[in-house]
């Protein structure tokens, strides 16, 4: 078991949305799970990790607050383990500390931060009523598509202006994210879909919606959206997935969660529990940069597998994201590579 000590004071509702995740299972949740496998204690010399109750932009913020946790940690030499969240993600110095965010480039980040999943509700709850089952193996595989993604002068205008509007706040010190190039997330996506979509190998699936969820405001349309969304997954046995904003994929997961192949666009990814999943074996890699077309590389990855093994990978996708991605699956799995830390 870890123990884990933290400042209290922020977990309260006010901050319930900023709080480090793992604190919101055990604090908020009170999951029975996970309390099998960390404690909160009351003193600093009784724990083995410090967690910065909150994400970092926010708690910096409350400099007594932060100073005050920071050199109790220091003077009981205690490891700290920090939370970065939103699309961008911040990169600390701290010693013997430890990161946890969403995304940010692999060849960038050290070995002490953690790429942690979106967390997303199961969609066989709320979306999927059939249940989950697989797809047989084709000839002629389908990969599917839904969201954002629109080409043209004036969309890669405002993309460009929401890049400036970005540096401009990190310059102010308004946000605390990593320096980040400009890239236009929904211009790629539509470049890389219509190369699949002139395939003739591949049978494509693509709804193109010029805005998030389609512009949708009412509840109503939202669940709708929602379910044409999952509804695309569920009946393609590969999605096309790639980074938005930030340099991750919420629909990897999604995907995953259904129980079928995701095809990620390689950019540099770091993806979460690397050491101890091969990815390789789960989804298709693809590499912008290599001599074989995309549809080549997808055709590469199908064709090497039997239809049963085809099968039994989407279970195996779909099992995965339940044992490793959901929220207390994830830290369970944290717990056993900290412990071998702190032994």
């Amino acid at each position: 078991m870890l123990k884990l000590y933290t400042n209290t004071n922020f977990l309260t509702e006010a901050y319930r949305k900023k709080v480090f995740p793992l604190l919101f299972d055990l604090h908020f949740m009170k999951n029975v799970e996970l309390s099998n496998y960390y404690q909160l204690v009351d003193e600093v010399k009784k724990c083995d990790i410090v967690v910065f109750p909150i994400d970092y932009s926010q708690f910096i913020k409350f400099k007594e607050a932060f100073n005050n946790l920071l050199q109790l940690a220091k003077k009981h030499d205690k490891a700290i383990w920090i939370y970065t969240g939103g699309d961008y993600g911040f990169t600390n110095y701290i010693k013997n500390s430890y990161t946890f965010r969403l995304g940010g480039f692999d060849s960038k980040l050290n070995d002490t931060t953690f790429i942690i999943p979106s967390f997303i509700n199961d969609p066989y709850l709320s979306c999927l009523p059939q249940g989950f089952s697989v797809l047989e193996q084709e000839n002629q595989p389908s990969i599917g598509f839904v969201g954002h993604a629109k080409s043209g002068f004036f969309k890669y205008v405002k993309e460009f202006l929401n890049h400036l509007k970005y540096k401009f706040k990190k310059s102010l010190g308004l946000i605390l994210a990593d320096k980040q190039a400009f890239y236009p997330s929904s211009i790629k996506r539509a470049h890389y879909l219509r190369k699949l979509q002139i395939s003739k190998v591949l049978k494509t699936h693509f709804v193109l919606r010029n805005n998030y969820r389609a512009g949708v405001q009412a509840e109503f349309d939202k669940q709708k959206s929602t379910e044409e969304f999952y509804n695309n997954i569920f009946n393609n046995v590969y999605t096309f997935c790639s980074r938005g904003v930030g340099n991750f994929s919420v629909r990897f997961y999604e995907t995953l969660a259904v129980g079928r192949i995701p095809v990620l666009l390689n950019t540099d990814c770091r993806l979460p529990l690397k050491d101890s999943i091969d990815w390789s074996k789960h989804i298709i890699i693809l590499d912008v940069h290599k001599k074989d077309s995309l549809e080549k590389q997808i055709m590469a990855f199908h064709n090497s597998k039997s239809n049963e093994t085809f099968q039994e990978l989407q279970k195996n996708n779909r099992k995965l994201w339940e044992t490793h991605l959901i929220r207390p699956s994830f830290f369970i799995k944290i717990h056993d590579t900290f412990l071998n830390k702190v032994d």
